[in-house]
């Protein structure tokens, strides 16, 4: 028998304790979750998640045709390599299935995770993306083959009878793959190389999910509706900065083991009741981080400086334990818990009868919440170069974000829409769209503006580094008003009209504008929800400078609380937040507070809790209440690591493109970027740098007279001369002359969109 409270599943008779915690409750089913579960079931099949029983059986023929590939492959290959019979008889490769197929939430046309695994013998580079590609290639039935063999994690990508298919390679130190392979084993990590712990470690994962949460099926039926959720939402990307399927299913999977015996009406609801209270970088992990026998890295906060500055830490449950959201950055952070937010709010709606599932799943109107934009073309001159271009810039697109915010002091904000948008009327392009506004709660001082020219030109230097770069390829960055947004990237490529039913966003907006008192400054305007989130960033990022000033060998200062300082080579200013002194005070107790108990030593030591965090055993008794519910979740964040938030994260990511500012370009690199041009140049304005905080900030990035679009609809972003920094960001030389035009974005246009077109 399993102790009281301890989360359990009955493995062949042997209870299996499951998660790092006590369960915040083990109360069951009550009639209503059985009927809104009920409903919520019929919602997602009405929507089309769950594929047919053609495309299920197509699949499964696929992935046999793909092990039979594989198997000949390896045949062929030793005996290639002079091995003797015997050796050629006996050789074998596996074929392994991850991610949401394995998972079982995977729709119709998604793509299937695959893992090759192949003997010591079988290289990467000169047999898996050499003579397999070339079987591949010669197949009818293989098509858009497409190898990405210096990404990250190696991938093969191609479609096999219409089934996408993305596979992976990892080279045991096996000379025979024995059919019944057990790959959950830490012993098969022997001698592997990095590629192939990479490889190998979704499967891993996705395995290790299966077997720590209580309940397969409600497991999956709430990882449908989250995964959708998050695509309505527009948060559903890990190459965008958001969280992709492996991190929906961490989190969801940590919900079901703090309520094991809840159905997905009830999962749901808790899930954004505990990330709306949840306090990042707390890590979410599903089990002890256990050292292993290897000597490999796994995540630890309190060894490893850089995963001190994760913002959104979500640990993987196999050896090697590592954070599989290392690319949220502080934009997307904010975005995902104004989300978590809007979720619980709505669930609660729904426990009164004042919403139904469809207003969950409302989706988010992405072109509707800013006035002002960011516009990313891409073109090459056929389609296999299109992919490879879309491909690279795709994962570029994140630093951008990166950029914009470092070089303007998180003044400006960013919101990337998380795909891709084509135009029919041109062919062998596509554009991506990145959302722009003012820092809520900052004063606004009428006619300053950003211009983020140099920015923009670090950008796409970085891009047009592109290892495979040909002729044809470029990329041109746009700034685009709301009003002004081309048609293609709407539904049947028609703008709709406002719509006459009103969504729970415009109506939460609503409410929280009447909410505000008159004669509140603009800089509240948005509301205060919205300002707290940005305060809860501003003072996670202030913790973790006070932590690494006396643990990281002095190196910040302290400084003047009252003047502005510098963070990880990012100006900030004491008074940048603009809230009332007694708020601010209440805040930096409050912040300390948690500091405190957070460094006193709450921590779990090998995943054995304290005996704090123990006195919260759940019972079977009646329902916690949210008061209750809100302490449990306090003890859950109590341990076990401390780690803490500062921009330098973002600088060690820019750490590599950063240098250009003191480079020259060859005529070769110039050559790209110079393709750049102006749509018209027929007006002209100044723009200044300036960035309203206390005590005045000068901009690195010169300014002068500009040429600006007639229409105002599209202007190009084009880099100021460029000059030579000083080693904190600053620049000593004299604003120069622009002739290129430049992006003016105005302080009072840059709020979140209102009820009201512009």
């Amino acid at each position: 028998m399993g102790s009281p409270g301890i989360s359990t599943r009955n493995n062949g008779g042997k209870q299996q304790r499951l998660g790092i915690t006590e369960p915040i409750s083990l109360g069951g089913p009550t009639e209503y979750d059985e009927i809104k579960t009920r409903e919520l079931e019929k919602f997602l099949r009405d929507v089309g998640l769950h594929e047919s029983q053609e495309e299920a059986v197509l699949r499964e023929e696929v992935l046999g045709r793909l092990d039979q590939i594989v198997k000949n492959w390896v045949k062929a290959i030793s005996r290639s390599k002079g091995l003797n019979e015997q050796l050629v008889q006996e050789a074998n490769a596996k074929i392994f299935t991850f991610g949401s197929y394995r998972l079982g939430v995977h729709g119709p046309g998604a793509d299937i995770d695959t893992l090759c695994v192949g003997p010591r013998y079988a290289t990467r580079e000169e047999d898996f993306f050499g003579e397999l590609y070339r079987m591949l290639s010669e197949m009818p039935e293989v098509t858009e083959l497409h190898p990405v063999p210096d990404a990250h994690v190696p991938v093969m990508k191609f479609k096999c009878k219409g089934v996408s298919i993305d596979l992976l390679y990892a080279k045991l130190s096996l000379w025979v793959i024995p059919e019944d392979l057990d790959i959950s084993q830490d012993s098969i990590l022997q001698n592997a190389d990095e590629q192939t712990v990479r490889s190998l470690n979704g499967c891993r994962v996705t395995d290790q999910i299966l077997r720590l949460v209580p309940n397969i099926r409600n497991f999956r039926t709430t990882l449908r509706c989250m995964r959708f959720w998050a695509k309505r939402r527009g948060v559903y990307s890990n190459v965008a900065g958001f969280l992709g399927g492996i991190n929906w299913a961490l989190l969801v999977a940590r919900i079901c083991q703090l309520y094991p015996n809840a159905l997905p009406n009830m999962l749901v609801s808790r899930f954004f009741r505990v990330y709306t209270q949840w306090r990042w970088p707390n890590p979410v992990m599903l089990c002890a981080i256990e050292e292993g026998s290897l000597g490999l890295q796994v995540w630890d906060p309190r060894r490893n400086p850089k995963d001190r500055f994760h913002l959104m830490p979500i640990i993987t449950p196999a050896y090697p334990c590592m954070n599989s959201s290392y690319n949220v950055s502080s934009s997307t952070l904010r975005i995902m818990t104004e989300e978590f937010q809007r979720g619980n709010e709505i669930c609660e709606a729904m426990e009164a009868n004042k919403a139904d599932w469809d207003t969950l799943f409302e989706p988010f109107s992405f072109f509707e919440a800013y006035k002002n934009y960011l516009q990313i073309d891409i073109n090459a001159e056929n389609e296999d170069d299109l992919r490879n271009w879309k491909g690279w810039v795709e994962s570029r697109l994140r630093q951008l974000t990166l950029k914009i915010e470092r070089h303007t002091y998180n003044m400006l904000q960013c919101h990337p829409h998380p795909g891709e948008f084509t135009d029919k009327c041109r062919p062998l392009h596509c554009s991506y769209f990145m959302g722009l506004q003012r820092k809520q709660g900052v004063p606004v001082n009428d006619g300053e503006q950003f211009d983020i020219r140099l920015t923009v030109e670090e950008f796409k230097h970085s891009v047009n580094m592109y290892n495979l770069w040909k002729p044809g390829m470029e990329i041109h960055v746009t700034h685009v008003k709301r009003r002004n947004m081309p048609s293609f990237v709407f539904p049947s490529g028609i703008r709709p009209s406002r719509p006459s039913k009103a969504t729970w966003d415009s109506r939460r907006s609503s409410a929280e504008k009447s909410s505000e008192c008159k004669g509140v400054s603009d800089a509240f305007d948005d509301g205060r929800k919205r300002k707290r989130i940005d305060d809860n960033v501003a003072n996670t990022m202030k913790v973790a400078k006070s932590f690494a000033g006396s643990s990281l060998n002095g190196e910040f200062n302290e400084g003047n609380p009252s003047a502005g300082v510098f963070v990880g080579g990012v100006f900030a200013s004491a008074n940048l937040i603009g809230e009332p002194k007694e708020e601010k005070e209440e805040s930096n107790r409050t912040d300390g507070i948690n500091n405190i108990k957070s460094l006193a030593g709450n921590l779990v030591q090998n995943g054995e809790l304290n005996s704090q965090t123990k006195d919260l055993s759940a019972t079977n008794d009646a329902p916690f209440s949210k008061e209750a519910e809100k302490l449990a979740i306090e003890k859950i964040m109590s341990g076990p690591y401390v780690t803490n938030q500062t921009l330098l994260q973002e600088l060690d990511e820019l750490e590599d493109d950063f240098e250009y500012r003191n480079q020259v370009k060859d005529s070769g690199v110039n050559a790209k970027v110079s393709s750049v041009e102006s749509t018209s140049a027929n007006t002209t304005a100044t723009s200044l740098a300036n960035v309203p905080v206390s005590p005045p900030v000068t901009s690195s990035y010169g300014a002068g007279p500009s040429t600006s679009c007639p229409s105002g609809d599209l202007e190009e972003l084009e880099p100021a001369e460029l000059v030579a920094p000083l080693s904190n960001g600053f620049s000593s030389t004299a604003p120069v002359v622009q002739q290129k035009p430049l992006i003016r974005l105005s302080f009072t246009s840059l709020g979140k969109a209102s009820g009201k077109s512009t």
